[in-house]
C-alpha cells in the first residue's frame, strides 16, 4: 500500500488532477496507475541516468501490476530537449501501437518531463501522460502545471504546448540518489517561490534548509508547498497570460546564461536561475526598487546551499554582453520587442515590469561581469 506523505490538488475543471508526495511511488506507480486508469497501456520515457536507477522499480511495480508498457531511453542532458529526441519519442510511441486512449510515463527530471509531455501533446493529436519526477526541480517546478517544450537553437523553451498531466507522483526516495549538485539546483526553485510572493516561507527555508538536505520530514512539507503554491497559481492563469508569469523570477538571466553556456554542464538550470534571482534583487536594487541587504540575504542563502550567485561563479568564460542581450531578447515574455523582466520590491515583493530599458539592462551585466 502506498504511502501517501502530502497530496496536492490541482483544480483545473475536467483537466484537474492530484500530486501525491511520499516515499517509494516509484514501486507503487503500477498498482496506482491501474487503479486510476484501468485498461490503459503505457510508453515510458526517461534518459540513460534515471533508467540505470529507476527505471527497474517503475517497471517491477508495472509487471506486478500485470500492465503493458514500452520504453523510450534517450541520452541524459538538456540538449535531450530538441527536435530530434522528439521525433525520437513520437516515433517510439507510434511504432509501440499506443493509442490516443493510452498514457505516457515521464520518468525524469526537468528534461525528460518537458520533452515526454510536449510529445504526449502532439502524438496522436494528443495522449495523456503521468508525471513521475525523480529531481528535486522537477518535483517542485517542471512537473506541475503543464509546460511542455523543446529548446531551439534560438532559446530555451521556445517550442512547445500547455499539457496538464493526469497524475503526478513524487517519489521522495528517488531524490536519496540525487547528485548533491543536481540537488542543490533544485532548491533554487525551491527558494524562488520564497522569494516571489511568500517571505514566510523563505524564513522557514532559512530555518530548515539543513533538514531538508539532509532528507528530513521538511524535505517532504518543502515540496508540498510549493507544490501548493503553484498549483495556485496555474489554477488562476494556466496559459501565462499574467501572474503565472511570476514563476520566471530569475529565469531572464537565467535562460541567457544557460544559452551562452550551450545548455551544458557548466550551468545546470537551477543554478542559472540562481544567478537570475540574485541579479533580478541586483538589477532591482540598481533601479531604486529593492533594499540592497534583502539582495545579499538571498545570495548568502544560496551560496550556503552551494549555489552559484555571480556571473564570475560559472566556470569558463561567459560571451559578450551583447551575445547575452540578444539571448534576452529571445525571452517568451518579450512583448512586441520590449523586454518584460520579473523584478522584486524585496524578500516575497516580486512583480511584473513590462518595457524594461534594455540599455540599463545592458549597463547593469557589464557591471556584473566584474564582480
Amino acid at each position: 500500500m502506498a504511502q501517501i506523505d502530502h497530496t496536492v490538488h490541482v483544480a483545473l475543471g475536467e483537466r484537474a488532477y492530484d500530486i501525491l508526495i511520499g516515499p517509494k511511488l516509484i514501486e507503487e506507480a503500477g498498482a496506482i496507475l491501474k487503479e486510476k486508469f484501468p485498461g490503459r497501456r503505457y510508453g515510458i520515457v526517461t534518459d540513460e541516468m534515471v533508467a540505470a536507477a529507476q527505471l527497474p522499480r517503475l517497471t517491477a511495480g508495472l509487471d506486478a501490476a500485470e500492465l503493458f508498457y514500452d520504453t523510450i531511453v534517450l541520452p541524459a542532458g538538456e540538449s535531450t530537449k530538441s527536435y530530434a529526441m522528439l521525433e525520437k519519442v513520437v516515433e517510439g510511441l507510434l511504432a509501440a501501437k499506443l493509442e490516443r486512449g493510452d498514457l505516457v510515463i515521464a520518468l525524469g527530471g526537468g528534461v525528460i518531463g518537458d520533452l515526454a509531455g510536449f510529445a504526449a501533446a502532439v502524438t496522436r493529436r494528443g495522449m495523456d501522460f503521468v508525471q513521475v519526477p525523480t529531481s528535486l526541480l522537477a518535483q517542485v517546478d517542471s512537473s506541475v502545471g503543464g509546460k511542455t517544450g523543446i529548446n531551439s537553437p534560438h532559446g530555451k523553451n521556445l517550442v512547445g504546448a500547455f499539457h496538464q498531466p493526469r497524475l503526478v507522483l513524487a517519489d521522495l526516495s528517488a531524490l536519496d540518489t540525487l547528485d548533491p549538485r543536481q540537488f542543490a539546483a533544485g532548491y533554487a526553485e525551491v527558494v524562488k517561490y520564497g522569494l516571489i510572493d511568500d517571505p514566510d516561507f523563505f524564513e522557514w527555508l532559512e530555518a530548515n534548509r539543513v533538514e531538508i538536505f539532509a532528507g528530513g520530514p521538511a524535505r517532504g512539507e518543502a515540496i508540498a508547498r510549493c507544490c501548493a503554491h503553484k498549483a495556485r497559481v496555474v489554477i488562476a492563469d494556466e496559459k501565462e497570460t499574467g501572474v503565472r508569469a511570476l514563476l520566471n523570477l530569475g529565469h531572464t538571466f537565467g535562460h541567457a546564461l544557460e544559452k551562452d553556456t550551450g545548455y551544458s554542464s557548466r550551468l545546470l538550470h537551477g543554478e542559472g536561475v540562481a544567478i537570475g534571482m540574485v541579479l533580478a534583487h541586483g538589477f532591482s536594487n540598481r533601479l531604486g526598487l529593492a533594499p540592497g541587504q534583502d539582495g545579499g540575504r538571498v545570495a548568502a542563502h544560496l551560496q550556503a546551499a552551494g549555489l552559484p550567485t555571480r556571473l564570475g561563479d560559472i566556470p569558463g568564460e561567459l560571451g559578450s554582453t551583447d551575445k547575452l542581450m540578444a539571448a534576452i531578447a529571445q525571452d517568451k515574455k518579450v512583448s512586441r520587442g520590449a523586454l518584460t523582466f520579473i523584478l522584486t520590491r524585496g524578500i516575497g515583493q516580486a512583480f511584473i515590469e513590462k518595457n524594461v530599458d534594455p540599455q540599463a539592462v545592458r549597463a547593469f551585466l557589464e557591471e556584473m561581469r566584474t564582480k
